[in-house]
């Protein structure tokens, strides 16, 4: 299926701070995403990675300036780390990608105007022989694929993966590789908190390091050198 070329948004962030409590997180974050490119946000466990992220969402409470800047309206995917869930719920794969496309409840069945584009995006993800089964008896791999498949519904033009590779096995991990490269010459925006450098270097138009604050900013040829990448896991 071909899906039209679009204007992903510019992101710019302008010192953004965010503390909880009497704890600091972020101080002073400033950098930008260049629309239609792939931009990855690195840094050691702890440093602010998934706060500036939620932040971006608008789910946690910050200062400084967030500014996304497009054309037209921005249509917003987003894909979380894991998917918590009762997993004796008797819901099915339809039924989940029925929630978060519709206004009716799952169980009367997906409207006939929505079942092309789900159909679509479980294809995508190589869920459409497991539709049927309910949330309990998929993988973590293949819940991983089903959260983006939400996120495509409808197709985003800015797409915000909070590290997607979590329970992929191999094939998944090509599978979504291959789906962003897409997205992105379609001209979507694509934000991704990754931990792979080999695959940040790989994949990224730009990168970005945080540690509480940002310790570097630019494109993986040149600020992922080994120094940098050595001052920015060791630091304090």
């Amino acid at each position: 299926m071909d899906t039209p070329l679009i204007k992903g948004p510019g992101v710019s962030f302008n010192r953004v701070n965010l503390t909880l409590g009497n704890t600091s997180i972020l101080e002073d974050v400033s950098f930008t995403i260049d629309p239609g490119t792939i931009h990855c946000l690195i840094g050691p466990n702890g440093g602010g990675k998934t706060s500036l992220l939620r932040s971006l969402l608008g789910q946690m409470p910050h200062t400084g300036e967030i500014a996304i800047t497009s054309p037209g309206p921005v249509t917003m995917g987003y894909v979380p780390q894991v998917l918590d869930f009762d997993h004796t719920l008797p819901i099915t794969v339809d039924d989940f990608m029925a929630m978060v496309c519709q206004d009716r409840p799952a169980f009367t069945g997906i409207k006939a105007g929505r079942r092309p584009a789900i159909d679509r995006a479980l294809s995508r993800v190589g869920l459409m022989e497991k539709r049927k089964r309910t949330m309990g008896q998929l993988s973590g791999g293949e819940r991983q694929r089903l959260l983006l498949a939400q996120a495509l519904l409808p197709f985003p033009g800015f797409l915000i993966l909070d590290e997607p590779m979590t329970g992929l096995d191999k094939g998944g991990g090509r599978m979504l590789y291959d789906l962003l490269t897409e997205f992105k010459h379609q001209g979507v925006t694509i934000f991704w908190i990754h931990h792979d450098l080999k695959e940040v270097k790989a994949m990224a138009d730009g990168v970005t390091c945080v540690n509480k604050g940002v310790l570097f900013s630019g494109p993986p040829d040149r600020v992922l050198s080994s120094q940098q990448i050595l001052d920015a896991f060791s630091a304090r």
